[in-house]
């Protein structure tokens, strides 16, 4: 697809001087800043510029012009999705909302002046701002791997490019071979992901490479939708997976991705493929910018404001907010309470109180669907849950048919709701 369009508005170097200050309200425009295009960011910036009906200037900064979901990657794993149903473009938020796009990479934030620094050497100034940059990953977290080494041993958990390694790596694993995991220890984004990629690559490894043996190291003793997930191994992979919990050393673990080892608990194990997935922090520009506590960016359920600034929002994997699982339905959520607030504080419309919902659906076999979800609302510590539901194992064939078919209907609603 190509994004030679007339839509994106790209800043000029004569624009500096007028981008650098913040807006004086009532005598210019109020400038709304958003720091990231995923489902917080694409989100708040189409609420906030579409609500507000022009009132507000809204700039969206985000590096890549092809946004890959990572929520259905590991359909793509397990070979029911292709890569470009998971590809999404930023040219409606310009042409239908007005939303200056800007792809380049926010490396710097001055919040006394609120003032951002791109990497291009373009500065602009916010009289709000909004980060919704997803994860990285903490330094050193599994012994003998970096981002230096993900080209042999991947994490593909941002979607796009890792993702497409991985799943060339497996399909060119050599009969019988085997496929590692390292999983990641709490929190982290989207709680039953690993577990269905488990599922979606032994889906795929059954089809293919039927001998083919997975292996789970997972620092974790318990995870989510465990029993669902049990349940299905066994039923549709029997024999095929080995899950290493903390009892066993799954929480022991380090690698040499140039030899494919493995080793839990002193035991190497020569690997095929290996998927590792770190322990993750909030996306760098938040540490940059100075709001982060320990590895996370606090924020006020009631608004989704830092609790260190109250110009800048917070929204999505990043946060540190309470009981909301860091997923993509949690961010499309929390984008629009945060959207709501900062409309109200630029232009005085109207707020309601703070109610959030999350639903993780997650694929175990061909039309079989499971899923968890919860509603909730903001209290002054915390966005707390007010009560959830989880598919029951033993259900019918038809509802687990209709349990996935029910996730795809999601993923066109939230892809819509981000990017039309």
């Amino acid at each position: 697809m190509s994004f030679n369009r007339r839509h994106f508005l790209e800043l000029a170097a004569g624009t500096t001087a007028a981008l650098a200050a913040p807006a004086v309200i009532g005598m210019a425009k109020p400038r709304v800043v958003v720091i990231g295009g995923g489902a917080g960011g694409a989100t708040a910036a189409r609420y906030i510029a579409k609500d507000s009906k022009g009132a507000i200037d809204v700039t969206l900064i985000e590096p890549s012009r092809v946004y890959y979901t990572c929520f259905f990657s590991n359909l793509y794993l397990g070979g029911e999705r292709t890569m470009q149903s998971l590809a999404h473009t930023y040219g409606k938020l310009a042409s239908s909302h007005g939303i200056n796009v800007v792809h380049d990479w926010a490396i710097g934030i001055d919040r006394d002046t609120r003032t951002i620094t791109l990497a291009s050497g373009y500065k602009m100034g916010y009289d709000r701002l909004i980060l919704s940059p997803g994860i990285d990953f903490v330094d050193g977290a599994v012994a003998g791997w970096d981002t230096s080494k993900q080209n042999k041993m991947p994490h593909a958990y941002k979607g796009g490019s890792q993702t497409e390694l991985l799943k060339a790596q497996l399909e060119a694993m050599p009969k019988g071979g085997t496929f590692a995991m390292v999983a990641p220890p709490n929190p982290y984004r989207c709680p039953p992901g690993p577990y269905e990629r488990v599922s979606m690559i032994a889906h795929l490894l059954k089809q293919q490479n039927p001998t083919a043996k997975i292996i789970v190291a997972d620092p974790k003793p318990k995870f989510s939708k465990e029993g669902l997930f049990r349940e299905a191994w066994a039923k549709h992979y029997a024999g095929m997976i080995d899950w290493v919990g903390p009892n066993f050393g799954g929480n022991n673990v380090s690698v040499d991705a140039d030899a494919m080892i493995l080793n839990i608990d002193g035991e190497a194990v020569k690997v095929d493929v290996c998927n590792v997935i770190p322990a993750m922090k909030a996306g760098r520009i938040c540490e940059i910018a100075g709001i982060t506590e320990g590895n996370w960016a606090p924020v006020s359920g009631h608004t989704m404001q830092s609790r260190v600034d109250d110009k800048i929002y917070v929204l999505g994997d990043a946060t540190n907010q309470g009981d909301m699982p860091k997923s993509a339905y949690s961010a499309n959520s929390q984008a629009k309470v945060a959207a709501m607030a900062v409309r109200a504080e630029l232009t005085g419309s109207r707020v309601f109180p703070a109610k959030f919902s999350n639903t993780c659906w997650s694929m175990l076999g061909t039309d079989d669907g499971v899923k968890v979800g919860a509603s909730y609302q903001a209290t002054d510590e915390k966005i707390a849950s007010v009560g959830g539901f989880i598919s029951k194992p033993g259900e019918s064939a038809d509802l687990r048919k209709a349990t996935f078919q029910e996730s795809l209907g999601w993923y066109d609603g939230i892809t819509a709701d981000m990017f039309s």
